[in-house]
């Protein structure tokens, strides 16, 4: 077979010959978007200069420089984000992305705030998991207004669409948790709510919408008052005990917040698991095993690969397009011990 030529390139990427020129030669008045189509059509039709495409097509990305902000080291949930972040920046196709990210051990606004302002002093861009609190919001104003986009991820910080953010719908997830409450439980019963901090605006639409549906579908159930673990397992299994000691009548178990595992200790001591409905979020290791053992009957998950690569491309998106909204609104998944 002949060796495919220039023409045969072009035609294959949908371009002229002269673009191929440009791209092969790496001038600067090329799209990045058409460099890179013109990398693919390369190495479909097997061009012989794919080499010295690709190297020019990296050359010509942006290198830029991501921070991002998550909670606690020690919860593995932040962690299996990191990962997933790490994952998405290496393998990121519209710039070269340097990570760098911090986890905040001490969750006070200040320390938030001036963590956030020390990340984007040498970043392009920021990426923040937080509670609201007005010491926060104006550090991240401030961080805006010299034009570095900051994004919140997983919980909302601004309402109002002038902060991008990228999470999960958690009105829906509120109000699917109260669905399988409603339609799992044998008899309409009490149900425990534990939450971390009302602050995190994502614990806060997750009750607003699972009561909800409990006042339109369900009002025969008895919703008691939430509970806080301000983010922790010991005082979440602390909260569950108490939940279990005054209410042995108890039907169910709403975990919305941090400290999941220190409630299904408290479950396990009690030789309640498996007696009860008890729904919480995210797959890791400690909730699958509950799901596996019947501690725990359903599990609403974040889509880590997902929110990972939105996050990214939605950064070097926001770069390239500054003042620009990059809000992104993904599926949860849904996990029971059956389609693990």
């Amino acid at each position: 077979m002949r060796r495919p030529t220039i023409p045969d390139l072009a035609e294959a990427a949908g371009v002229s010959v002269a673009t191929v020129n440009r791209v092969l030669s790496g001038a600067g008045n090329v799209r990045q978007a058409t460099r890179e189509r013109v990398q693919a059509a390369a190495a479909e039709i097997s061009f012989y200069g794919l080499g010295s495409i690709q190297a020019r097509v990296a050359a010509a990305r942006p290198h830029l420089r991501f921070g991002v902000l998550l909670l606690q080291p020690h919860r593995p949930f932040y962690k299996n984000v990191a990962r997933g972040l790490k994952q998405a920046a290496a393998t990121a196709t519209g710039a070269d992305v340097e990570l760098r990210i911090e986890f905040l051990e001490d969750l006070s606004p200040h320390n938030v705030a001036s963590r956030a302002l020390a990340l984007a002093q040498d970043c392009h861009a920021i990426c923040v998991t937080s509670a609201v609190h007005p010491v926060v919001t104006e550090a991240l104003e401030q961080i805006q207004a010299k034009g570095i986009p900051v994004f919140a991820l997983i919980s909302q910080i601004s309402v109002t669409g002038q902060m991008s953010y990228v999470g999960l719908d958690n009105w829906k997830v509120g109000r699917t948790s109260a669905w399988a409450f409603a339609n799992i439980c044998k008899a309409p019963g009490k149900i425990g709510i534990l939450m971390g901090n009302p602050r995190y605006r994502n614990q806060e639409m997750n009750e607003t919408g699972f009561r909800s549906y409990f006042r339109e579908s369900a009002p025969d159930f008895v919703l008691l008052e939430p509970l806080s673990t301000f983010e922790s397992a010991a005082v979440a299994q602390e909260m569950t005990e108490k939940l279990l000691a005054d209410h042995p009548d108890l039907a169910g178990l709403y975990i919305s917040g941090g400290g999941i595992s220190g409630a299904l200790a408290a479950l396990r001591a009690s030789c309640r698991a498996g007696t009860m409905v008890v729904v919480g979020y995210d797959l890791m290791d400690v909730t699958r095993a509950a799901l596996l053992d019947g501690a725990m009957t359903l599990v609403i998950s974040h889509p880590l690969d997902r929110l990972a690569r939105e996050a990214i491309d939605g950064m070097i998106r926001a770069c390239a397009n500054p003042g620009s909204n990059q809000t992104s609104i993904v599926p949860f998944d849904i996990y029971t011990r059956e389609n693990l």
